[in-house]
Formats: C-alpha cells, sequence, structure tokens
C-alpha cells in the first residue's frame, strides 16, 4: 500500500476559487487522480504556503509536487517554502514527481532555471508533445504516442534545463515539456502539463476566466466522449481518454 504525499503548490488564497467551482483544492484534485490510478494508496497532502509543517519523511514512498496559480516563477525568493520542501525531499531520496510548476521548482532546485514563456500562456491543451529519443525509452512516458495531447495550464516554463537532466519531450510552444533527474541519490520525473486535469472541468474552468474562446472551451469540455470536438481541436481523441490522459501518473506509481 504506497503511502504518497502531496504537496500542494498554492496557498488557500489561491485555492480558494477551485474550492468554489470545483468542490477541490488543487491538491485534492491531484490526490482524486492518483486514488483513480490505484484504490489501494495513503495520501496525504501538505501546504508548506500555509505555513504548514512537513510530516516526517520516512514513513512515504513518493512525492508529487502540484502545479500552482502564485503570480511569482520558482526562481524567485518568495517560492522559498516550496524549494525548502523539495530539498528536504531529495535529501531523503525520495521519488518525486512534479507538473507544471512542480517540474519548473525541481530545474530551479536543481540549478536550472524557469521564467514566463516568450510565447504567452499555453491554456487548455499541450498538443503536439514530441518525444525526445531518451523520452521513448524512459518509464515516464511508457505508452505515450508521439505528437500526443495532454490538459496544461502555464504561463511560465523551464528555461534552462539543471546540469544532468534529462529532456524527454517538448512542443513548439515549449521546449521542456517533460524532463527527468536521476542522480546524485535524486528521483525526479516532471511534466509541464497536468495529466491530472480532467478537460470536463477545465474547459468550463478556463472559459469562464476567458483564457480559451466559447467554442474551445466547450470542446475541450466535451473532448473525451466527442470526436468531432477533438478534430476542432486539433487532438487525438484517444489522448483524452482518462487512462491514456493520466498515462505519467499510472507509470510513476508503478515504478515506486
Amino acid at each position: 500500500m504506497p503511502n504518497i504525499l502531496i504537496v500542494d503548490s498554492n496557498p488557500a488564497a489561491a485555492n480558494a476559487p477551485f474550492k468554489e467551482t470545483q468542490g477541490m483544492t488543487i491538491g485534492e484534485n491531484y490526490a482524486a487522480a492518483l486514488a483513480a490510478c490505484r484504490d489501494d494508496l495513503t495520501i496525504t497532502i501538505v501546504a508548506p504556503y500555509d505555513g504548514e509543517d512537513l510530516p516526517p519523511l520516512d514513513g512515504f514512498d513518493g512525492v508529487v509536487f502540484t502545479g500552482s496559480s502564485v503570480e511569482w516563477n520558482t526562481d524567485d525568493a518568495r517560492a522559498a517554502p516550496l524549494a525548502d520542501v523539495m530539498r528536504k525531499v531529495f535529501a531523503q531520496g525520495l521519488p518525486t514527481l512534479g507538473s507544471c510548476n512542480g517540474m519548473q521548482l525541481a530545474a530551479s532546485v536543481l540549478g536550472g532555471t524557469s521564467d514566463a514563456s516568450p510565447n504567452g500562456r499555453e491554456d487548455g491543451l499541450a498538443k503536439g508533445v514530441r518525444l525526445t529519443e531518451a523520452g521513448r525509452d524512459h518509464p515516464l512516458l511508457r505508452g505515450r504516442e508521439d505528437g500526443f495531447a495532454v490538459p496544461c495550464v502555464h504561463r511560465d516554463e523551464v528555461t534552462d534545463l539543471p546540469e544532468g537532466a534529462v529532456l524527454l519531450a517538448g512542443n513548439d510552444h515549449s521546449g521542456v515539456q517533460a524532463f527527468a533527474y536521476e542522480q546524485g541519490g535524486v528521483k525526479f520525473w516532471g511534466m509541464q502539463y497536468h495529466p491530472e486535469i480532467d478537460p470536463s472541468n477545465l474547459g468550463p474552468s478556463l472559459g469562464r476566466m476567458n483564457w480559451l474562446s466559447a467554442q474551445d472551451a466547450q470542446d475541450l469540455e466535451v473532448v473525451e466522449q466527442d470526436p468531432e470536438a477533438a478534430q476542432r481541436l486539433g487532438v487525438r481523441v484517444s489522448d483524452m481518454n482518462p487512462n491514456t490522459r493520466m498515462t505519467e501518473l499510472h507509470n510513476w506509481l508503478a515504478s515506486l
């Protein structure tokens, strides 16, 4: 029975809109996605930005760092509460997974950098994600077809990989869509995108914020079941199948 720690990378104020519209914080949503992949997990959520203390790490099998909607990037001094937790997790040698801000944070902690993408925001779906040669062989992306699409919401991206990191995937918007860092006792796998996010929830949310057109928001809401919506969005409907969408979560849990 794997024991998983989820580090919610939002403070309570940033989580409030998600709690109001979806009934869950970012950390709780990630917990629900992991539980959908395996029904034998024990999951603990901690929120460092809210001053919550990190529980003893020696009882955990793996740690997840979620995305975040804070205004600063992971190179900013204000990210210190999260960075301190990640350093402790890495020092413990725990397998670690990061999505979006969680991946950017690892890049910053391990010696790389993150910043706002010169291509602007990438909201709704990361499209045309291509596997590198290393990505084709890496267990994080086992089962992924080249050119896949997956939910995403981000402004920032990894601008410089840490020395020793291995690029696994990228697309035309962000060259680093997935990377691994496995040396010096650290085992980190990360994705810029969000395999944990259900597009049926993401579509209405981005529509309310006017980050997607009304048509794209409506199509995203039904893309799992509607091949015509997938065609309008320019993606394979098979990529939206929940099991396929959560490929990285299944693979990471299987690796523990």
